[in-house]
């Protein structure tokens, strides 16, 4: 490999976060950090509490499930967004992995999903 190509490696391992800190992407966050970032988030925690399934519909057309849970471990905690399937692999006291997830603002909260290229462990 060349030098040149590990660089470019190497770059994109590593990103910004919304306050400019860089956080290389390997790297697992504290809770309270992920409020302040947009993606690309590794993080772990306790399910604190899980609410209810609603039905939304989507913006391609359709509907899907989604039900909110709240996402916890010694440095705080955020409302986590789980999508159609996701839902009942989730349940209070479960440990949850986040890997390349994402966050977004609704109505001035910050939710964490693992969105489409992300992926969820389950007491791993």
């Amino acid at each position: 490999m060349s030098v040149r190509l590990a660089i470019l490696i190497i770059k994109k391992l590593i990103i910004t976060s919304k306050k400019g800190k860089r956080i290389k992407l390997s790297q697992e966050v504290p809770i309270s950090q992920v409020q302040n970032m947009r993606d690309k988030i590794n993080t772990k925690g306790t399910v604190k509490s899980k609410g209810e399934v609603r039905n939304v519909n989507m913006r391609a057309g359709g509907t899907i499930d989604v039900c909110d849970a709240i996402l916890s471990d010694d440095s705080g905690e955020i409302k986590l967004t789980l999508w159609g399937e996701d839902i009942g692999k989730v349940n209070e006291g479960d440990t949850v992995v986040i890997k390349n997830g994402y966050t977004n603002s609704f109505k001035g909260e910050v939710s964490l999903t693992k969105g489409k290229f992300g992926e969820m462990l389950v007491n791993p």
